[in-house]
């Protein structure tokens, strides 16, 4: 039995305002604005995945009514690229360069900052570790000599005290009736 994924790369069905289509959108995942608005970045992001046919069409059939246009994908094959996302599977990662970020002003301001050489930490090999690892944990020292086991099935509940010492001799009293 063949399952499928939801994706979503941004598309709006014709003629939906992306501000109407990303409210719809908040509404139905129960998200905040800034979650939504990370769905429309260009990227393809899977919504949903691990479904069968006519659960993924209704699922299609929902977000279309709210002004999403997703694709369904067998979950066996691999979601093909959006339109301006880029990759490069092909390339020997074995021993990754760093290139200089090259920054494209949006706008007045930002065009101070086109001749800032920096290295692009953002890239990295596919499948990469961008953290140190962790140090092995190094179990404590403790001194465990003067601990004990009670026996199989003996009570844990408190010791009984002791006298406090040798209980009086009362053999000499008497009592009397009035």
């Amino acid at each position: 039995m063949s399952r499928y994924q939801i994706v979503f790369s941004g598309q709006l069905v014709h003629g939906a305002s992306p501000e109407l289509v990303q409210a719809n959108l908040a509404k139905l995942f129960r998200a905040d604005a800034a979650r939504i608005a990370t769905l429309f970045s260009g990227r393809r992001v899977p919504l949903k995945g691990n479904l069968e046919a006519d659960e993924a069409e209704k699922y299609r059939a929902a977000l279309a009514r709210a002004g999403a246009r997703v694709d369904i994908l067998p979950m066996e094959e691999e979601a093909p690229l959006a339109p301006r996302q880029e990759t490069d599977l092909s390339a020997d990662h074995s021993h990754p360069t760093r290139r200089p970020l090259v920054v494209v002003p949006r706008d007045a301001y930002m065009a101070a900052f086109a001749a800032v050489e920096a290295p692009d930490f953002g890239i990295a090999a596919a499948g990469a570790d961008l953290l140190e690892p962790k140090p092995a944990a190094v179990p404590p020292r403790l001194d465990l000599s003067g601990l004990s086991l009670a026996p199989v099935g003996s009570d844990m509940g408190p010791v009984p005290a002791a006298p406090a010492g040798p209980l009086p001799d009362i053999s000499g009293l008497h009592l009397e009736a009035p």
